[in-house]
C-alpha cells in the first residue's frame, strides 16, 4: 500500500514538475511557409481574398466535409470574416487590410490561440510566390500539444503546407477551364433595374461590383421590392488603353419605382435592344477572351455596333449559386444596330409557288433576366 502511494505521490510530482515546465514555455510562436502557385498572381489574390473560397483551399476545412462556417455579408477584402466550428475544434478569421494583388493582413482565433497572419504574392514569369506567415500566441493546452507532436512550426506548418497545395490545386482547375460560345445575333427584352453607376479600373470591377451588388440586394429586401431575374452590369464606356471602364450594376426588378433624387441608387429601364450574344462558362477572368471573340464575330459579319453602351453581362450562374467559378455562366451582348430591310417592287408571280419567311432571329426568355 505504501508503495501504490509512493508511487501517485511520485506520478502527481511529475505532473505538477511538467505543468511549470509548460507554464514557463515561449507561449509565442512564428511559422512561415513560401510556394509557387501556377496561376497569376490577380487571380490568386483575388481567390484568397474572398473568403467564401477558405473552405476550398485551407486543410482544416478541406478534411473536414462536417464543418459548419458562417460568413460575414462581405466576404472579400477588409472587414471580411468568418468562424468556423469543427471536428478539430472552433475559430475566426478577419481581414484587417488588403493591399491589390500584393498582400492580405488577417487576424485568427483557433482553439485558444491568436495571431497576426500574412499572405504575401509575388509575381514570378506568369505565376505567383505566396509566402504565408503567423505570428501568435498559444494556449496552455496548446503548448501542451505541440511538446509532443514536433512543436508549432511543425504543426501550423503541416497546415500551411497542405492549404498551399490544396490552393494551387483549385486554382489550376477551377480558374483555367473555360469555354467561351458565340450564340449570334437575339433580341434582349425590356426590363426594369436599379442600379448604381461608377467609374473603376479594370482590375478593380469584381472587388467594388461584389460589393454594390450586395447594397443594392440589402435596399431591395429593406423596402420590400421584388428582384426578378438575375443581376447585370452595363459598361457604359470601356476604355481599353487606360484600362478604365464607366459601369452601372443592376439588379432586374419586378415593377418599376421611383427613387427621390440625391440616393446612390437609382430607378430605370432597360430598353428591349438587338444585340450580339456571347456565353462565358467558367471564371470572369476569361471574359476578355469572350469579348475579343465577341468583336471578332462582329467583324466578320459586318456588324456595327449601337454606341449607347458598350456592353452587358448577365451573371446567370455565379458565386452566389456555387462555389466553383468553372460551372459559372455569364452571359454578354454587345448592342447592334439592325440592317436596314429595303422593299422593292416585286413583279405578280405567274407561278403558286409559296413565298418561304425569311427566318426569324432568336429571342430571350423573358423569365431568364
Amino acid at each position: 500500500m505504501r508503495i501504490i502511494k509512493y508511487l501517485f505521490l511520485l506520478l502527481l510530482l511529475s505532473l505538477v514538475a511538467l505543468s511549470i515546465f509548460i507554464a514557463t514555455q515561449k507561449g509565442v510562436f512564428t511559422v512561415e511557409r513560401s510556394m509557387i502557385i501556377n496561376s497569376q498572381r490577380s487571380m490568386v489574390f483575388n481567390y484568397a481574398n474572398d473568403l467564401k473560397n477558405w473552405k476550398d483551399w485551407n486543410s482544416l476545412a478541406v478534411e473536414d466535409s462536417l464543418m459548419n462556417i458562417t460568413y460575414s455579408n462581405n466576404t472579400i477584402g477588409k472587414g471580411g470574416f468568418c468562424y468556423w466550428d469543427g471536428k478539430e475544434g472552433s475559430g475566426e478569421l478577419k481581414t484587417i487590410n488588403t493591399k491589390e494583388n500584393d498582400s492580405i493582413l488577417q487576424t485568427m482565433s483557433f482553439n485558444g490561440n491568436s495571431a497576426d497572419v500574412s499572405m504575401s504574392f509575388k509575381d514570378t514569369l506568369g505565376k505567383t510566390k505566396i509566402t504565408w506567415k503567423a505570428k501568435g500566441r498559444m494556449s496552455f493546452l496548446f503548448k501542451v500539444k505541440t511538446i509532443f507532436d514536433g512543436g508549432a512550426n511543425k504543426i501550423f506548418g503541416r497546415i500551411f503546407e497542405k492549404s498551399l497545395n490544396h490552393l494551387d490545386k483549385r486554382l489550376d482547375y477551377e480558374i483555367n477551364t473555360y469555354n467561351v460560345t458565340v450564340n449570334g445575333v437575339v433580341k434582349k427584352l425590356k426590363a426594369f433595374y436599379l442600379a448604381q453607376t461608377f467609374t473603376s479600373e479594370f482590375s478593380k470591377v469584381a472587388k467594388n461590383s461584389a460589393i454594390v451588388f450586395s447594397k443594392i440586394t440589402t435596399f431591395c429586401n429593406n423596402n420590400d421590392i421584388t428582384i426578378k431575374g438575375k443581376p447585370f452590369a452595363i459598361y457604359h464606356t470601356y476604355d481599353t488603353t487606360n484600362k478604365l471602364t464607366k459601369i452601372s450594376i443592376c439588379i432586374p426588378i419586378k415593377n418599376p419605382i421611383f427613387i427621390t433624387e440625391g440616393s446612390e441608387i437609382s430607378s430605370d429601364t432597360l430598353r428591349s435592344f438587338e444585340a450580339v450574344k456571347t456565353t462565358l462558362t467558367g471564371h470572369y477572368s476569361h471574359t476578355s477572351k469572350a469579348i475579343n471573340k465577341t468583336l471578332e464575330y462582329l467583324k466578320t459579319n459586318k456588324l456595327r455596333t449601337d454606341p449607347t453602351f458598350s456592353h452587358l453581362e448577365i451573371y446567370t450562374i455565379g458565386k452566389n449559386e456555387i462555389n466553383n467559378p468553372s460551372k459559372w455562366v455569364t452571359e454578354i451582348y454587345f448592342p447592334t444596330i439592325p440592317k436596314p430591310v429595303y422593299k422593292t417592287a416585286v413583279a405578280i408571280p405567274t407561278t403558286t409557288e409559296e413565298m418561304v419567311p425569311k427566318a426569324q432571329e432568336e429571342k430571350e426568355i423573358p423569365s431568364e433576366f
